[in-house]
């Protein structure tokens, strides 16, 4: 009996260190992170941000640096991306945002460009300089459009 019951406890740790493994793998995969408001937080508005998603990495020379919060409609109808950044970073105000593509149809994220002010961005202040996503089906269509009018 005393056997039965130390299997049992043993299996017992056993599919509890499993569960725990899973529960870490779907956090880490997620994005989800326990690293709670000691970003810098800012704010960029893009004419089209074409497939952008909430936790789409900010990188900086392809080294990440923080991650999208929020999307939403502005007043005037633009695209505002809400961005938190590590609070380490000091980001001159003449910074840029791009939206780009991780390969040829691969997920968008955000990269910036450093500026070369001496004054730099505060927390919930506003990236103006931003280059909005390039959509490929609008691209096609230009070109295909230009390919019959040439034959024409």
């Amino acid at each position: 009996m005393r056997r039965e019951l130390r299997r049992d406890f043993l299996v017992g740790l056993f599919v509890l260190a499993g569960l725990g493994c899973i529960a870490y793998l779907s956090f880490s995969v997620g994005g989800i992170s326990n690293e709670g408001g000691t970003g810098l937080s800012l704010y960029a508005t893009f004419d089209q941000v074409a497939g952008l998603k909430t936790r789409a990495p900010v990188e900086i020379a392809g080294v990440k640096v923080g991650q999208v919060t929020g999307i939403r409609l502005n007043d005037e109808y633009r695209a505002r991306v809400d961005i938190e950044v590590d609070g380490s970073l000091e980001l001159p105000f003449d910074s840029s945002a791009a939206i780009v593509t991780a390969g040829l149809l691969g997920d968008k994220y955000i990269t910036l460009e450093l500026g070369a002010e001496s004054e730099y961005l505060q927390s919930g202040e506003e990236i103006a300089y931003t280059e909005s996503a390039i959509v490929l089906e609008r691209l096609v269509g230009k070109f295909l459009y230009n390919v019959e009018s040439d034959e024409k």
